[in-house]
């Protein structure tokens, strides 16, 4: 210990008066550890001591105090009070009594002038209560006495940056009780860095450690610059539970007078970089690390030439409560819940940024369509979508008096409801769809690389609501016309006219040219014009989809005939045009084929092949008997029967493809909302706040919102790589599970005291065996491989004949449709899209049996019965 009249300027790293008040929390952490033996840089602190010397020395005490008094929650506020605090504190000189035992001390760490690490080590860091990681400043590979002195200087004033300003007024901690302490250590030319936690910080499970590694040194996992390989390792073996090896793009790495991002070389992108080994001896070491403090620890560490050394140690805050499997908690106790509506779109996890950000704006609109029947009727603030475990469930809130009420009252509700079914599709056609197309393309006509954050998050939520009106528009009209038209007409059809010999129901709804249908075409006329031209064909069937959308982005193919590549780029981004849109996931974090045309490349080539029945063949015979059936059944009906079946029959027939066109059209915003959104997290990317722009998902509204006023006030952006690397993992937790149609799940969704949730579109419920029940919703029966999909990005797996088995599909899933020898999905009822594509490919279909996708595997073979609703696993 080095001191002047009882006051030390510098400790030994490991000494034992390495207090919280003298040395800050990441000092006193380093010297604990240090002192149990433990791998740390050799190294030594300025302490709290040697700060106050250089503030009174240069008499800064008072400025620095009526300075930060005048910053308030005005970011610009926080910024000029920052800004004249820490230009004193640059100006200002180290009284000789400090520097001259820097300079020593520094010199005692290796011979010449050995880099070292200086990070910032503030007494309310660190605390189990609280985390300010990431608000002080660490300076990496610093050479030479002057260098150091300079970065000390540097790192006392960063305890009075903007963000340490605004951070600690959040948290009441006062200006006149903070001080800030030094560490230098010697810096470890790491060839592999990252963070340990000692327990799972996404299940809580203590029995697991989980490992964050990546090249170079540890900065770029912690500012965000790349996302790490994860790997989950068995506390009492070390032997590795799961790995997720993540493309590791840039790397920290040393040059003089500091640090540098560059590219990973391309060999080791894809690499581990942590080998099971060293992840098992960091694995030990953790454990006595967590034995030392006596509780779960977040731990930076590095390794250079096989061996580790253990950077920083902190309490984990915020773990979670361990957890075996996921509780299906009611968010409001005396609710009921169901995966129904406009859940059938969205079969996921919900991520962060959706869930936060479309669900409100849903919410507020299908309210103000509730109170349009009468702001006192029972329905009033009865429905709203929500999320458990992060799946979306609508929301019942009708106790038995209100049921009673509404029963009560039909006779004033049912004329507004007719009403309301008979403007459908003026409402749509004519208001919904043309405000929600106008409002994006007037974005689309914005240049966004100049337009605020915040104005381009205003315009994110324009545009979900806008397709929040179109939804519900269809929702309350066109969609409840098309079931409950198409149900009467087959109830009756079936039970009053159809004769033996006669054709089914289903005949009198097929042929009609919906939007699915169309893009269908759209990709066959596009096939057909390619494989006129030789050497585009032959390349278009021998690339991988993933260099066809490579080329069709920026890099032209390889071939001579560039002139038909150029036709068909042109041709296939005319397609994306008008088909783009359509989503596989009403969740706008998901691709669309706009910006992820792979998926409909694997449709495109099979059309290629001439094995492909076309199209317009399919539909032209459909329409012939559709039209021949019509005119039959009419020629013999006559009086009442013939008035109410010619009914009956025109208007399934006018609602059957408009259903199509209107659920199509749900993701019309969906291609701009996208690239504004990722415009968003670009920009954070260059703040340093995410790793890449579609990190910006992973977000919640308020935090993106949070960082665009920073980044429009061009103040520092919040650190959310370690937020968003957990929100990824316990998303893959959840994924694996198969959400209750209902909720609660004893008990079931009863309206007026009786049990619906037996005619809800999924049946989680039933007994495990060879056979799965389902919803027979498309005649037929068929006997193939099963081919399990869980997302456009497996697309490119589906082989011909094959039969389709995913959780639900949506009108951009129609390209496999040509593929499909049948369908089974987990979500879905006979008038969901899968049943009416499927009909209309005349392929067999189950639909609703909610655990498809959890029991049958990829490769299997399986018998669709689409008659009597079953799919049975053959082996």
């Amino acid at each position: 210990m080095s001191s002047i009249q009882g006051t030390p300027f510098i400790l030994k790293l490991d000494s034992p008066e390495a207090t919280l008040e003298l040395v800050g929390g990441k000092g006193a952490s380093l010297a604990r550890m240090a002192a149990a033996g433990l791998p740390v840089p050799p190294g030594f602190h300025i302490t709290t001591h040697a700060y106050r010397r250089f503030v009174s020395g240069n008499e800064l005490g008072d400025a620095i105090l009526t300075a930060a008094a005048q910053a308030d929650d005005d970011p610009a506020t926080l910024e000029r009070a920052a800004a004249q605090i820490q230009s004193l504190i640059v100006q200002g000189t180290i009284p000789e009594d400090v520097s001259v035992l820097i300079a020593q001390s520094y010199n005692e760490v290796g011979l010449g002038d050995p880099p070292v690490a200086v990070r910032s080590s503030a007494t309310a860091e660190d605390l189990p209560e609280m985390s300010f990681a990431g608000q002080m400043e660490t300076y990496l590979n610093v050479c030479g006495g002057v260098n150091v002195l300079d970065a000390v200087k540097r790192c006392w004033g960063s305890l009075w940056t903007a963000r340490a300003l605004s951070y600690r007024a959040q948290h009441g901690v006062r200006a006149e009780d903070v001080s800030i302490a030094v560490v230098v250590q010697r810096l470890v030319p790491a060839d592999v860095a990252g963070i340990l936690f000692t327990a799972n910080p996404l299940t809580g499970a203590r029995d697991q450690m989980m490992i964050n590694a990546a090249w170079g040194l540890g900065e770029a996992i912690v500012g965000g610059q790349v996302t790490p390989d994860t790997i989950v390792v068995a506390k009492q073996t070390g032997a590795i539970a799961s790995q997720d090896i993540s493309p590791k793009e840039v790397m920290t790495v040393r040059v003089p007078g500091g640090t540098h991002e560059e590219p990973v070389p391309a060999e080791k992108r894809k690499r581990a970089a942590l080998p099971p080994e060293q992840a098992a001896g960091l694995a030990r070491l953790g454990v006595e690390i967590e034995q030392l403090y006596g509780r779960p620890m977040d731990i930076e560490w590095a390794m250079c030439q096989q061996r580790i050394f253990i950077l920083q140690a902190r309490p984990i805050t915020a773990l979670p409560e361990p957890r075996a499997t996921l509780e299906w908690k009611l968010p409001s106790p005396g609710k009921q819940y169901a995966r129904s509506s406009v859940i059938e779109l969205l079969p996921n996890p919900l991520l962060p940024l959706f869930a936060t950000l479309a669900l409100p704006v849903w919410n507020k609109e299908l309210q103000a369509m509730m109170q349009s029947f009468g702001s006192n009727n029972p329905l009033s603030n009865s429905f709203r979508l929500v999320t458990v475990n992060e799946y979306a469930y609508t929301e019942f809130g009708l106790s038995a008096w209100q049921s009673a009420r509404m029963v009560v009252g039909l006779p004033t509700l049912l004329p507004k409801v007719v009403r309301l079914l008979r403007s459908a599709r003026a409402r749509w056609a004519n208001e919904a769809r043309p405000h929600y197309a106008n409002l994006v393309a007037t974005w689309a006509r914005r240049d966004l690389g100049v337009t605020p954050s915040t104005e381009l998050l205003t315009g994110a939520r324009e545009i979900v609501k806008a397709a929040a009106i179109h939804y519900v528009t269809i929702q309350t009209g066109i969609l409840p016309v098309s079931t409950l038209s198409e149900a009467a007409f087959t109830y009756i059809y079936n039970r009053l006219i159809k004769r033996k010999g006669e054709p089914r129901a289903l005949t009198f709804i097929l042929g009609f040219d919906s939007a699915p249908i169309k893009a269908e075409k759209s990709l066959y006329d596009l096939a057909r014009w390619a494989s006129s031209q030789p050497e585009l064909a032959d390349y278009l069937a021998r690339a991988a989809s993933e260099h066809i959308v490579r080329a069709f982005a920026s890099q032209p193919p390889p071939i001579a005939d560039a002139e038909s590549w150029r036709e068909f780029a042109a041709r296939f981004a005319q397609h994306l045009e008008g088909f783009g849109h359509a989503v596989y996931d009403l969740d706008f974090a998901s691709s669309v084929p706009a910006d992820d045309p792979g998926p409909l490349l694997e449709t495109l080539k099979y059309f290629l092949s001439g094995r492909a029945r076309s199209p317009y063949e399919r539909q032209a015979g459909a329409a012939l008997a559709r039209k021949q059936a019509t005119e039959s059944i009419l020629a013999r009906l006559k009086g009442l029967r013939l008035r109410i079946l010619r009914f009956l029959v025109q208007t399934a027939q006018r609602y059957a493809p408009l259903r199509e066109d209107a659920l199509a059209d749900v993701g019309l915003g969906w291609p701009q909302l996208r690239r504004m959104l990722r415009e968003v997290g670009r920009l954070m990317v260059v703040a340093g706040a995410i790793a890449q722009p579609d990190d910006v998902f992973w977000l919640t509204g308020e935090e993106v919102d949070a960082a665009a006023r920073a980044l429009d006030a061009g103040l520092p952006v919040e650190k959310y790589a370690h937020i968003v690397t957990a929100r990824r993992a316990t998303q893959e937790v959840e994924r694996k599970v198969t959400p209750p149609v209902a909720l609660p799940v004893k008990g079931g969704l009863r309206l007026l005291g009786i049990d619906i949730s037996r005619w809800l579109p999924a049946r989680t419920g039933q007994r495990a065996g060879d056979v799965i029940k389902g919803v027979g919703a498309s005649p037929g029966r068929v006997v193939g491989v099963a081919r399990v999909i869980h997302g456009p990005d497996e697309f490119d797996q589906m082989q011909p004949g094959d039969i389709l088995i995913a959780k639900i599909t949506t009108p951009a899933w129609t390209a496999l449709f040509a593929l499909a020898a049948g369908v089974v999905t987990d979500v879905g009822g006979p008038l969901s899209h899968s049943s009416i594509v499927a009909r209309e490919y005349h392929i067999p279909a189950v639909l609703g049996t909610g655990v498809g996708t959890e029991r049958i595997r990829s490769g299997q073979r399986i018998t669709v019965d689409g008659d009597g609703g079953t799919v049975r696993i053959v082996d």
